[in-house]
């Protein structure tokens, strides 16, 4: 297999010997957070493509003839799962069958949890205990994919790319260690802090736009209550609008949050008349700079909103 480096990685590698150049394998990579971690990873060596634009929903997607090229010239592909990305399987086949695959979401001794049920979500199944492979009974649609919003999570993948690059670029191997190692403890680090300023938020309850933030919900011990809408790319039905608005008018809802990329004015439509504070939660960095802070800006911005929320109350 012959290793190409992506174009615009070159700035960052300045002043390396060209044999240096050669082996760098070339990564394609789908959302922000998943190019983040790999670009931690990869540090000076080069930097991962992106093959879904940032602010384009992962769920439903066409590519672009330059990211068919990104995915064909791949040498290594990671992606979260076909649970989020289910149009991505023959892509990745047809386009990058030479590649390695590195699917987050198959990676062992991750936190996975299945799809939560209904408009309003039962507070009894948020479980505190944030242990191993979970697999909650009240199926959804299967396997919840969103599990980069636990950097516990997280913190496995790093080695799991650092695995997938030194087997690509032996002569670095240990370089690509070292990074994974140094991005588990800047995550540690992360998490402790976010845990300290959440933890005054344990009984703030909030609806978020879609069922995307259990992962993060389970790791720092805060509770959405429910969701406006059973997918990022679908609207709510009457009869869950309906439920949300009972819930918010009948229980102690604090706030509710937004997504940048979806149109606001279904938030408005349920909550536009009542004293509910609005926020914006984003689950894929769609306001964030591409490139290895991305991903703990993400986690952090999620801990402000919900801090702003519980100052709300």
């Amino acid at each position: 297999m012959t290793y190409r480096l992506a174009h615009y990685a070159l700035p960052l590698l300045v002043g390396l010997p060209l044999t240096a150049l050669a082996d760098v394998p070339r990564v394609a990579v789908d959302i922000p957070p998943v190019h983040s971690l790999v670009a931690k990873v990869m540090g000076d060596r080069g930097s991962p493509e992106l093959f879904i634009q940032p602010g384009a929903s992962p769920h439903g997607y066409s590519l672009r003839p330059s990211e068919a090229d990104a995915l064909d010239n791949a040498d290594l592909v990671v992606w979260v799962s076909n649970d989020l990305t289910p149009w991505l399987s023959g892509p990745v086949e047809n386009l990058a069958g030479d590649a390695r695959h590195l699917e987050l979401m198959r990676v062992s001794d991750i936190n996975t949890f299945a799809y939560r049920e209904g408009a309003t979500f039962d507070v009894a199944d948020h479980d505190h205990d944030h242990d191993h492979g979970h697999d909650h009974a009240h199926h959804h649609d299967g396997q919840d994919p969103h599990g980069w919003m636990d950097p516990d999570n997280a913190r496995r993948w790093l080695d799991a790319i650092a695995q997938q690059l030194g087997e690509l670029d032996p002569e670095n191997a240990d370089y690509y260690r070292d990074n994974a190692a140094k991005g588990r403890q800047a995550l540690e680090s992360l998490e402790q802090d976010i845990e300290e300023r959440l933890a005054t938020s344990e009984s703030t309850r909030f609806i978020v736009f879609h069922d995307a933030y259990q992962y993060f919900e389970k790791a720092f011990d805060v509770t959405a209550a429910g969701a406006i809408s059973i997918g990022d790319a679908s609207s709510p039905s009457p009869a869950r609008i309906e439920a949300i608005q009972t819930m918010v008018n009948e229980e102690d809802i604090h706030c509710v949050f937004s997504e940048p990329q979806f149109n606001p004015q279904i938030v408005d439509a349920v909550f536009g008349d009542t004293d509910t504070y609005i926020g914006v939660m984003d689950p894929l960095g769609v306001d964030l700079t591409p490139g290895p802070e991305l991903y703990d800006a993400l986690l952090n911005q999620m801990g402000d909103e919900i801090q702003h929320c519980t100052n709300a109350m």
